[in-house]
C-alpha cells in the first residue's frame, strides 16, 4: 500500500475516541470521550488537537483511516432503521427457528434472543431456486409490486431480500431490488446475494437483515462525517477498516456497513500482527482491553486468525450460539464485556460479577465525577493504586477516589462485608479471571498451548490488567508497545486496502470440474479485486485464495488455502491432498475412504503490506530512574507493596525495571508485578519478562 506523508487514524470505542496522526515517521495522538449523540464531535476535537500537536492544519491531512463499533452497538441496542425483509414463501420464520439448537443444553428456562425483526415485518415471494440454481418457481412481479407497496405503506426506511438458494442464482433477488428501486427511491435496499452469498439460509438471512438494518444509521453518519470534516478544511479521501482486518472506500462501506461491525477490533489485531513481525514472534496472544470490552486473538506466523461466521451481541454470559451469527470474513476472536467501564454487582449467589454492562463514557465510572454512581473496573484500579488520580489520561480527566470507594463500599462491600480495598480486590481478580478464561477457552477450541506464546497488550486498560494475566495463564513473556492506549488506531495506519469475496458452490472431489472451479476462482478475484481498486488505482494486488472443505456427511467446513498456481491449475489430487494435511493438523488423522466435499470458495485481494524491519533486541543493562513511588495493590501477594513510578519516555534503551512498578504515560499505566521485570527494547517496546 502506498504510504502518505501524513495520516490519520480514527477509533470510536464505546468509551473513548483514539485519534492518532503520523507525520513523515512521527505520531501524535489523543484520546478523547466518545459523544454518542454525534460521534463526529469527537473525531474533530481530537483531530484538532493532535494537528495542533504537530503543527499542520487539518487541511494537510492526506488520508483517513476510520473504524467504529457504531455498527455493533446498533444491533446490540436495536437502534437500527425500521426494516422489512422479503423472503421466499415457507421461510419467513428462518431467523426466529435459528437452528434449533440450544446453547446452554440443561437450562430448562432457557431463552432464545428475539429475532432483529418481528414476524410481522417479514413478508414472503412465491419463487422457489432449487439447490443446484434452477428455478423451480417463477418469481411474479405483479405480487413483489403488491409487497412493496405494502412497505411503502408502513413506512419501513430499509429492506432486506433473503431468498433460498440466492448464492447460486441471484436473478429474483435483483428483480426484486429493481422493483424496490423503482417503486422507493429513498428506501435502502440489501440482497443476500450482495452482501453474503454463501449456504446456509439462518446465517445468510441474519447477515442481509443486519445489512440492512444499520445501512441508513451508517449512511447517515459517514455522509454527516464527511461534511463535517470538509468544512474543517479536510480533502482527503476517508477510508472505513473492515472486520477482515482491512481497508475499504467509505462508498463500499456504506454498502455493506455489516462489515464494519468488528473493525476496530481487527484494527488492534493488525497492531499485533505487526508488533509480532518486527519481533519475529510466530506464537502472538493479542490482548486489548478497552473502555468497554476486551477482545482476545490468536496470532500465528504473524497473521491473525480469520473466520468466516461470527457472532455478535450474545445474550448469555457471552455464550457461544447465544447470539446473533453474522456471515461475513472477519478476524477470529474472543469479545467479552471486560472493560475499564465494566460495571460490576453483587449476584443473588452472593457473588461478584463484572460486565457486560458498561458505563461508558456517559456517565463513565464513579471516580470520573460525571454522575456514575455504580463502581466500575477503573474504579477497583483506582482504588489498587494502578491510576494516578491527578494524571489520568494526561491529566485531563480528574479521577475521585472518595467516590470509587463509596461506590465499591455500596454495591459490592455492604452486601458482602467487605471494605472497600478489599471490594476492588474482588472486582479486579474476577474481572482479570474472567478474561484469562476466556483466552483458556479460545486456546483450547483451537488446539493451542499459551504458555508457547507472547502477550502483545494495547488498549487503554489491558496495561493495567496484562501483567496480572500473564501470571494466570503462564505466559513468560508480555510486550506493552509504544502508542498501547491507541493500539487500534495504529493499526488501521497499518492495514492494507483488501476485500475478500465469497460464494458457495457446492461440489464434491468425486465430481471435480476443473474448468468450472477456475471459471469461480477468477469470477471472484475479479470481483474482490474491483473493490480494492476503487481504493488504491496503483499498488499491486495480490490475491490469496481460500476453499472450505469437509467429509461427506459433516456438518462444518475447515479453510484451506492454496497458492494462485494451485488455485488457477486445478488438480483433484492437490485439493485432496491440502485437505488431509490440513485435517490431519486439526484432528490428528484424516478419515479414510469418505468423499470430500467443497461448499465455500473465497478470494481475498490485497495490497502488499509494508516490509517490518526486525528489532535488534537488547537485555536490560542499566536500572530505570524512577520519578516516584505509591503504593500499589498486588493481587498475586494479595498486599499492597511500595512500587516504583517511572516515566516511560525517560527510559533508555536497555533501561531495567523491576516489579513491582508503573511505567506511566498519557494514555494508560503498564502495571509491572513483583513477579516481572520489564527492558525498554529499541522500537520503545517495554518488554516484561519473569524475574531471573
Amino acid at each position: 500500500m502506498a504510504s502518505s506523508s501524513v495520516r490519520l487514524g480514527v477509533d470510536i470505542g464505546g468509551t473513548f475516541t483514539d485519534v492518532v496522526l503520523e507525520k513523515e515517521g512521527q505520531s501524535f495522538s489523543t484520546k478523547v470521550l466518545t459523544t454518542y449523540a454525534a460521534p463526529e464531535t469527537a473525531i474533530i476535537d481530537g483531530m484538532h488537537q493532535v494537528c495542533a500537536d504537530a503543527g499542520i492544519s487539518p487541511a494537510d491531512i492526506e488520508q483517513i483511516i476510520h473504524g467504529t463499533t457504531l455498527a455493533t452497538n446498533a444491533l446490540i441496542e436495536r437502534r437500527g432503521a425500521k426494516t422489512a425483509l422479503i423472503t421466499t414463501q415457507g421461510f419467513r420464520d428462518v431467523i426466529e427457528m435459528r437452528t434449533e439448537s440450544r446453547f446452554e443444553q440443561y437450562d430448562l428456562n432457557l431463552n432464545l434472543p428475539e429475532p432483529l425483526l418481528p414476524r410481522q415485518m417479514r413478508f414472503t415471494v412465491n419463487e422457489r431456486v432449487d439447490a443446484n440454481g434452477n428455478v423451480l418457481i417463477d418469481l411474479d412481479t405483479t405480487e413483489v409490486a403488491a409487497v412493496v407497496d405494502q412497505i411503502a405503506a408502513a413506512g419501513f426506511q430499509s429492506v432486506a431480500v433473503g431468498l433460498i438458494h440466492s448464492y447460486l442464482n441471484a436473478t429474483h433477488e435483483q428483480m426484486i431490488r429493481d422493483i424496490i428501486h423503482a417503486k422507493l427511491p429513498d428506501v435502502a435496499v440489501s440482497i443476500s446475494s450482495d452482501v453474503s452469498p454463501q449456504m446456509r439460509e439462518y446465517e445468510r438471512f441474519n447477515t442481509v437483515v443486519a445489512n440492512a438494518y444499520i445501512k441508513p444509521l451508517m449512511a447517515s453518519y459517514l455522509g454527516r462525517l464527511e461534511d463535517r470534516l470538509r468544512n474543517e478544511g479536510v480533502k482527503c479521501r476517508i477510508f472505513l477498516m473492515h472486520s477482515g482486518g482491512g481497508i475499504i472506500s467509505i462508498e463500499s462501506a456504506a454498502e455493506f456497513p455489516v462489515r464494519l461491525v468488528e473493525s476496530g477490533p481487527a484494527g488492534g489485531a493488525v497492531f499485533a500482527a505487526h508488533i509480532a513481525a518486527r519481533y519475529g514472534l510466530d506464537k502472538v496472544l493479542s490482548f486489548d482491553m478497552g473502555g468497554t470490552t476486551a477482545k482476545i486473538c490468536l496470532i500465528k506466523n504473524q497473521t491473525p486468525k480469520t473466520s468466516r461466521v461470527f457472532e455478535v451481541a450474545r445474550t448469555y454470559r457471552f455464550k457461544k450460539g447465544s447470539g446473533m451469527p453474522i456471515s461475513i470474513p472477519v478476524i477470529d476472536m474472543v469479545e467479552i464485556g471486560a472493560g475499564g467501564g465494566s460495571l460490576a454487582h453483587v449476584d443473588t449467589m452472593r457473588q461478584i460479577r463484572v460486565g457486560p454492562e458498561s458505563a461508558g463514557s456517559e456517565p463513565g465510572p464513579a471516580c470520573y465525577g460525571r454522575g456514575g454512581a455504580r463502581p466500575a473496573v477503573t474504579d477497583a484500579d483506582l482504588v489498587l493504586g494502578k491510576l494516578d488520580p491527578d494524571n489520568f489520561a494526561g491529566g485531563s480527566i480528574q479521577l475521585h477516589p472518595a467516590a470509587s470507594k463509596s461506590a465499591l463500599t455500596g454495591h459490592v462491600g455492604d452486601t458482602l462485608d467487605m471494605d472497600p480495598v478489599e471490594s476492588a480486590f474482588g472486582v479486579a481478580e474476577v474481572v482479570d479471571e474472567n478474561m484469562a478464561n476466556a483466552a483458556r477457552v479460545h486456546a483450547v477450541e483451537n488446539g493451542e498451548d499459551l504458555s508457547e506464546y507472547t502477550m502483545i497488550a494495547f488498549g487503554g486498560a489491558a496495561p493495567l490488567h496484562a501483567g496480572r494475566l500473564c501470571e494466570k495463564l503462564g505466559v513468560t513473556r508480555l510486550l506493552v508497545p509504544p502508542g498501547a492506549g491507541v493500539g487500534s488506531a495504529i493499526g488501521f495506519l497499518r492495514a492494507p486496502y483488501s476485500f475478500e469475496a465469497n460464494r458457495s458452490v457446492y461440489m464434491k472431489l468425486s465430481d471435480f470440474d476443473p474448468q468450472r472451479i477456475k471459471t469461480l476462482l477468477t469470477d471472484l478475484k475479479t470481483e474482490a479485486t474491483g473493490f480494492v481498486r476503487t481504493c488504491d488505482a496503483r499498488s499491486p494486488i495480490q490475491a490469496e485464495f481460500k476453499v472450505y472443505m469437509r467429509y461427506s456427511g459433516q456438518g462444518w467446513e475447515i479453510p484451506i488455502i492454496l497458492t494462485e498456481n494451485q488455485a488457477m491449475n486445478t488438480d483433484m489430487a492437490t485439493f485432496e491432498a491440502r485437505f488431509a494435511e490440513d485435517y490431519t493438523k486439526l484432528f490428528g488423522r484424516p478419515v479414510a475412504g469418505m468423499d470430500i466435499e467443497i461448499t465455500v470458495w473465497s478470494v481475498n485481494a490485497t495490497t502488499p503490506s509494508a516490509p517490518v524491519a526486525r528489532v535488534s533486541e537488547t537485555e536490560g543493562a542499566t536500572d530505570a530512574t524512577p520519578t516516584g513511588q505509591r503504593q500499589i495493590f498486588d493481587a498475586a501477594v494479595g498486599a499492597y507493596q511500595d512500587a516504583a513510578i517511572i516515566d516511560r519516555f525517560d527510559m533508555d534503551v536497555g533501561a531495567l525495571a523491576h516489579g513491582p512498578a508503573a511505567v506511566v504515560e498519557d494514555e494508560t499505566t503498564i502495571i509491572i508485578p513483583a513477579s516481572r521485570d520489564a527492558i525498554c527494547q529499541p522500537d520503545g517496546c517495554i518488554d516484561i519478562i519473569l524475574k531471573g
